[in-house]
């Protein structure tokens, strides 16, 4: 879930959510070069920005400036998620870089200070470098532990649409919301879907007045066998719905038919930091 649950000064939103992370996502390797650079490939590079506005090459960039490295990296960047998705890749991304130039670099691994490195560059980045079950709040510097999530399985789907994070918050109107109420564990899937379903995405109406084909990508998951929780991810586009294991959302997912374009993959809740 994602609350929306006011608005600071310097106009950034606060936010209460619970982050999960999956066994999906891009991969990234870094070696000693004489320079950073970064090299984007994969079956969605497609788009994905090679220059100084990508996340990847600020993290490493910034990264060297905190610790006076003078040595330069090769950035490998292999794309497996959609751009531009709402599923936090690009944060994922620079915080694996972060965390893979601080080995090649032999830098003392510092938690706090990478976590700062990370805020400045992504309100997300530093819950990706945590990469396990999280709650978080304030812009993203405020973590805590989550509760034990249960092994579920889940279904991503993407139209093919980017939205722009920012867009999203600048469209979001109306009144705040109030924090989740999170239980100490959860004893099983059914307990996991029945604490969520009160709880919501506070930027789905917005982007859906943005992207109208985000209620379309809601509607297919709510009517997919064995779906028990359906919801958009993040600042949308892709939506995603909960099931009982990861073998169940594998079938499911095999047996769906898809308008040209669209993304889709078949995962599970990942528990392990």
């Amino acid at each position: 879930y994602l609350h929306v649950v006011g608005r600071r000064d310097n106009g950034y939103h606060e936010l209460d959510s619970l982050v999960a992370f999956l066994d999906v996502g891009d991969r990234l390797e870094v070696s000693a070069a004489p320079a950073v650079m970064l090299e984007v490939m994969g079956p969605l590079a497609a788009g994905v920005p090679t220059g100084d506005d990508n996340i990847v090459l600020r993290a490493a960039r910034l990264l060297a400036e905190t610790y006076g490295v003078r040595d330069g990296a090769r950035i490998v960047l292999e794309k497996h998620l959609p751009a531009a998705a709402g599923l936090g890749g690009g944060s994922a991304d620079a915080a694996a870089a972060l965390l893979a130039l601080v080995e090649l670099w032999q830098l003392p691994l510092e938690p706090d200070r990478l976590a700062a490195i990370g805020l400045m560059i992504g309100a997300d980045v530093p819950v990706c470098l945590q990469g396990r079950p999280t709650r978080m709040q304030g812009i993203g510097e405020r973590l805590a532990p989550a509760p034990d999530l249960p092994p579920c399985g889940v279904v991503l789907l993407n139209p093919g649409v980017p939205l722009v994070t920012r867009d999203v918050f600048v469209a979001r109107t109306g009144a705040f919301s109030k924090p989740a109420d999170l239980p100490p564990k959860f004893a099983d899937p059914a307990s996991l879907f029945a604490c969520l379903a009160p709880c919501r995405n506070d930027l789905e109406v917005p982007a859906r007045t943005l992207a109208p084909v985000v209620g379309e990508v809601l509607g297919v998951l709510q009517g997919l066998p064995g779906a028990r929780l359906a919801r958009m991810a993040g600042s949308g586009a892709t939506c995603f719905a909960l099931f009982d294991d990861a073998a169940t959302a594998a079938a499911t997912a095999a047996d769906l038919k898809l308008p040209c374009g669209w993304w889709c993959a078949a995962t599970a809740i990942s528990c392990a930091p």
